[in-house]
């Protein structure tokens, strides 16, 4: 993937390989997601009955914007072995995995008149990343196992301020194509400024500059190579989805959107 490059991989916590998380299905869309970056399965460290750790990041998800299906997080997790006497795994909380395709489905595609198999769904980078908290867990924790008991080593790089070069812009253009998708939701301020800013010609760089120029919730316009399609950037899933530490303000801005502005956007939309 053009964020990449060097063909390198990288090893989760006990041993799995970081893979890249893309649409599978790729039959024409409606609607073209674009999000960040995507998240993992996570699991429940147990050691002598003791928590090690409550949500550690172990295997790609399986799919894009994954719900988190505690059946499919079972039969991933099960799979991964962890040295002799070192505790077990089992499945995090249902809310630490896949929270953010739930706000996707219910409070973004739902509210347009759509469903999942309605939508394109693509991160700047389809490769997960280490949050501060998995690093710290990571650098604090995993790593006496590493040199007492030879854990694998952690390779994952930490989250990056740059999701998006231009090569992999021109990797997620090649997708907005293919999906032939006429309407075009970006999450968040990254993907505006990091694919939006680099492909189009706009005034805007971040949600707050559209939302200034436009409203929250408005759709206008871009050309993208030399296609124009309908733009709508809302909130990333964390603040809509008032997931962990979040603003308040996107939050309230969606939830209003939610209860009516969306049925406003939606008729823009469906009866252009």
């Amino acid at each position: 993937m053009g964020i990449r490059g060097g063909g390198m991989s990288y090893q989760f916590p006990f041993g799995r390989i970081v893979n890249p998380v893309v649409q599978k299905d790729q039959t024409p869309k409606k609607v073209f997601v674009l999000g960040v970056y995507a998240s993992a399965v996570h699991a429940k460290w147990i050691k002598n009955n003791r928590i090690i750790c409550k949500a550690l990041a172990v295997a790609s998800e399986p799919c894009i914007f994954w719900d988190g299906n505690l059946n499919e997080a079972k039969k991933i997790i099960d799979k991964i072995k962890i040295p002799n006497g070192q505790g077990r795994l089992e499945p995090a909380c249902s809310h630490l995995n896949g929270p953010s395709a739930k706000v996707l489905e219910n409070k973004i595609l739902a509210p347009l008149g759509f469903t999942r198999s309605d939508a394109w769904l693509c991160d700047c980078l389809p490769e997960t990343r280490l949050n501060p908290g998995q690093l710290r867990f990571i650098s604090n924790v995993y790593n006496k196992y590493v040199e007492d008991f030879g854990f694998n080593k952690v390779t994952i790089p930490k989250r990056p301020t740059n999701f998006c070069n231009e090569e992999r812009a021109e990797e997620i253009i090649a997708e907005l194509i293919k999906s032939e998708a006429q309407l075009l939701v970006l999450l968040g301020d990254i993907p505006i400024k990091q694919f939006l800013k680099k492909v189009a010609n706009i005034q805007y760089a971040s949600l707050q500059e559209y939302v200034k120029l436009y409203g929250y919730g408005s759709i206008t316009e871009a050309t993208i190579n030399g296609k124009i399609l309908k733009v709508l950037p809302l909130a990333h899933p964390r603040q809509i989805g008032a997931l962990g530490s979040h603003s308040k303000k996107w939050y309230e801005k969606h939830e209003k959107w939610v209860e009516g502005e969306s049925i406003k956007t939606k008729d823009a939309y469906h009866h252009l």
